[in-house]
């Protein structure tokens, strides 16, 4: 029996994190990075992407970057041979991009629009990022994990995945409603119901797919949303962005090497009520 500890390793293994340069994705590289993984940055923005990078290879921390699109089959080859070519494997991957109303200036203005009149194009858009992404993603990390033998695929969903959005919490006195728009749950769902699939196809292989569930974490939001999410909560608070580190690492490494087609809900207890 190995010392517990000794199971939170990733010395000598490679990792790729999607949306790396994101809120969580920065976090997620740091994470992997410490716990001793080669590591690839990977975001549509490149600029964004080498820079997060270069702020974590000033920390002592061995990650590289790379532009990836992950709605093109090619761009995401790519980002997973970049991997294989610096650290020699593809441990570990992390899906973390997605296209958020409350981030993306793409998507600014489009929380106003109701159920009724959502655009089909945008709905589609969000579609082929946030669900046919990961599929692409799933898939050409699987190829290379196939190929060595063993890998380990977290998919990052939201509690919106498990339950509706609570349209009350958007609301502010004097202002139109705004609302979660139904995509980010609809895909959420789907990529839980992936990562289950997942871990069924490679039954009784050493890959293992599980979902990682954030509840909502603090970015300097304004008091009257982070007072009415607070509320929402048992503990009474949104999550610190480092909060969600200890799980991911679980996942990551073989501390959870008998866990597939899970996923470890940290909500602050959102979803219990």
């Amino acid at each position: 029996m190995s010392d517990v500890l000794e199971k939170f390793s990733l010395n000598g293994r490679g990792a790729v994190v999607t949306g790396g340069a994101g809120l969580l994705g920065k976090e997620f590289c740091r994470t992997l990075a410490q716990a001793g993984a080669g590591v690839v940055l990977a975001d549509l923005n490149a600029e964004a992407a080498l820079a997060t990078a270069e702020e974590l290879r000033k920390e002592g921390l061995n990650v590289i970057h790379a532009a990836v699109d992950v709605t093109q089959p090619d761009s995401v080859q790519a980002m997973v041979d970049a991997c294989v070519e610096d650290f020699g494997r593809l441990d570990v991957i992390v899906n973390s991009a997605a296209m958020d109303p409350k981030f993306d200036a793409s998507q600014a203005g489009q929380h106003r629009n109701t159920f009724e009149d959502y655009p089909l194009e945008m709905w589609k858009q969000t579609m082929e990022v946030n669900l046919t992404g990961v599929f692409l993603c799933c898939q050409a990390a699987a190829r290379q994990m196939v190929a060595q033998g063993s890998g380990s695929i977290i998919n990052i969903c939201s509690t919106y995945g498990l339950v509706p959005p609570d349209q009350r919490i958007y609301e502010k006195p004097g202002q139109p409603k705004q609302f979660k728009p139904a995509f980010y749950t609809t895909t959420k769902a789907g990529v839980l119901g992936l990562t289950k699939y997942i871990a069924s196809y490679y039954a009784e292989t050493k890959i293992r797919a599980n979902c990682l569930t954030p509840g909502g974490v603090y970015n300097n939001h304004d008091e009257t949303f982070t007072r009415n999410y607070a509320y929402r909560t048992i503990m009474g608070r949104m999550a610190e962005r480092d909060e969600m580190n200890g799980a991911l690492l679980f996942l990551a490494s073989d501390a959870s090497s008998y866990m597939t087609g899970g996923n470890v809900i940290v909500d602050g207890g959102w979803t219990v009520w």
